[in-house]
């Protein structure tokens, strides 16, 4: 192969996995650095950060590949995803699941100098990962199991830092659910027509019309998790302030989404990046 259709198969791969829409990648990294700084007491490793940004990039990008490869049927039917590379017939679909390999087991070596029980949850994190498309397909609140998957480097974080998983990690876990819920049902709602007449499940069509309401409830609820882990730390004044920043964003994200304009929808799930640096900000000042 040339050099220039080389260089075309690249492109297209990094389509695949997103890599021109990093806003899924931070989604994911946020609750992790914050993972990483409570459990060392805000005197994180910088190797262990590392090995976890670069982590949280790759599985990320598994993560769009192998969704890509699962919903290559429905994406089709759906104008915001028809042009994606697999969907399109630009690459097959055997290339898709390499790829997704590839990836994770460039993840899986990175975390090879971590201890056993960080390698252990690694596996968990795969599997949830890999199965969260097929949710899709019948359980009514798909955004809840990628919350797990998207929130799974939190407990990760905890066990290499401490060689355990306090209860505290889990909390931090529920709160990066019900946050899933809210930024992934303002996904949904962009989509919520194709994904009736295709027959895809989604929180936004669960919720119905009390959504707004669902996402705003589940800010709260995130939110006050959070609180009560720093509130634990003895964090400070910084810390509650990077909330109340948070709070304020949410309050923003309200007046985007209560409309259902499609555009706003989905201006306020990328605007999350904000609410999610808030957080951490809040915890490594703290």
């Amino acid at each position: 192969m040339t050099s220039a259709p080389l260089l075309r198969r690249l492109r297209l791969y990094a389509q695949l996995v997103r890599l021109d829409k990093p806003i899924g990648s931070l989604l994911l990294l946020w609750p992790t650095l914050s993972a990483l700084w409570l459990a060392s007491g805000g005197r994180p490793d910088w190797q262990l950060v590392l090995i976890f940004s670069l982590g949280t990039v790759l599985m990320r990008s598994a993560g769009c590949a192998i969704n890509d490869f699962a919903d290559r049927d429905f994406d089709r039917h759906v104008k915001r995803t028809a042009e994606r590379p697999l969907t399109a017939g630009k690459i097959a679909a055997w290339e898709a699941v390499a790829v997704a390999a590839l990836l994770a087991l460039l993840a899986f070596l990175l975390i090879l100098p971590l201890n056993t029980l960080t390698k252990q949850l690694s596996v968990g994190a795969v599997l949830v990962a890999g199965t969260y498309p097929y949710f899709k397909r019948f359980f009514a609140l798909p955004q809840a199991y990628l919350g797990i998957a998207f929130g799974f480097g939190i407990p990760m974080a905890y066990a290499a830092v401490l060689d355990t998983v306090p209860p505290e990690a889990w909390v931090l876990l529920a709160a990066n659910v019900f946050w899933a819920l809210a930024y992934d049902t303002e996904y949904a709602m962009v989509d919520r027509d194709d994904d009736l007449r295709i027959g895809i499940r989604t929180s936004a069509i669960t919720f119905g019309r009390f959504d707004v309401a669902a996402v705003m409830t589940c800010y709260a609820v995130h939110l006050l998790l959070v609180a009560l882990v720093g509130a634990s730390h003895g964090l400070g004044t910084a810390f509650f302030a990077g909330l109340l920043a948070a709070a304020c964003i949410a309050a923003y994200h309200f007046v985007l989404i209560r409309g259902r304009d499609r555009m706003r929808c989905f201006a306020a799930f990328r605007h999350n990046n904000w609410l999610g640096a808030a957080v951490f900000a809040g915890i490594a000042l703290g």
